[in-house]
């Protein structure tokens, strides 16, 4: 339930919930479900009930035994604000954070108007950074969500990227653009990459190219590269000077 990591953005994953429901287009080919199905077959106790939304309250205080600073995305298999995770619980998710702030987390949500509806009860110390998906125009509305949460990093996923988004960028801090990978992955244009690239620079922004997609390997060689160039900005440099480790 929480490891290292081959997501390019990330060092670990920390997985307190698991399971989800699809909401928009960018949920139709979803690796976590179809990694949940797979961990199901093999027996994995956390998988006993597939996809479905299930909170796992033994991990809660996990980042707190990790003595190395690390950048955590959070539950990389499910959606923190999703309407089955009760407030208590979202608010023990950044209970812990705040206590282990020696890490950086990275929070995504599809589901940027319970965003905003919770974010007043919640604490928003320096190491929690806060993001929304937008895969196609039609999401951007969460972006305007977005700017209301007094995170001190606010992200944009835009992966899978399935069409032309124009952003209104204004308090954003990062921007991720990636291609939809694996079964019935759905073909990324290189203009929509080049678009979203050239309003990051305009708005001085950092853009952060993961992968361009498709069935194949999308590690290595070219699967990364834009017009030649690899470009794999952040918000702060991944060695950023981080809190103390209590002893």
């Amino acid at each position: 339930m929480a490891a290292r990591t081959s997501i390019e953005w990330t060092e670990a994953t920390w997985n307190p919930v698991t399971g989800c429901t699809k909401v928009s287009a960018g949920c139709q080919h979803c690796y976590a479900e179809r990694m949940a199905r797979r961990l199901r077959a093999m027996g994995n106790p956390r998988y006993r009930r597939g996809f479905e939304v299930t909170l796992h309250p033994d991990l809660l205080d996990l980042p707190l035994h990790w003595r190395q600073p690390r950048i955590i995305f959070v539950n990389s298999m499910s959606d923190l604000f999703h309407e089955a995770v009760s407030v208590a619980f979202i608010q023990s998710v950044f209970a812990t954070m705040e206590a282990a702030n020696w890490h950086v987390f990275q929070i995504l949500t599809k589901r940027a108007d319970r965003l905003l509806e919770l974010a007043r009860l919640l604490p928003w110390p320096p190491n929690v950074w806060m993001g929304v998906t937008v895969e196609r125009q039609e999401c951007v509305w969460r972006v305007d969500l977005l700017r209301n949460v007094p995170a001190a990093i606010r992200f944009l996923s835009c992966e899978p990227l399935l069409g032309p988004v124009v952003l209104d960028l204004r308090g954003m801090h990062w921007v991720i653009v990636g291609g939809e990978s694996g079964p019935g992955a759905r073909k990324m244009d290189l203009a929509w990459v080049r678009g979203v690239k050239v309003q990051c620079q305009t708005a001085g922004v950092p853009f952060f190219l993961k992968q361009l997609g498709g069935r194949i390997d999308k590690r290595g060689g070219d699967r990364a590269l834009l017009d030649g160039q690899l470009s794999r900005e952040m918000p702060v440099p991944m060695n950023v000077s981080r809190a103390e480790v209590p002893a």
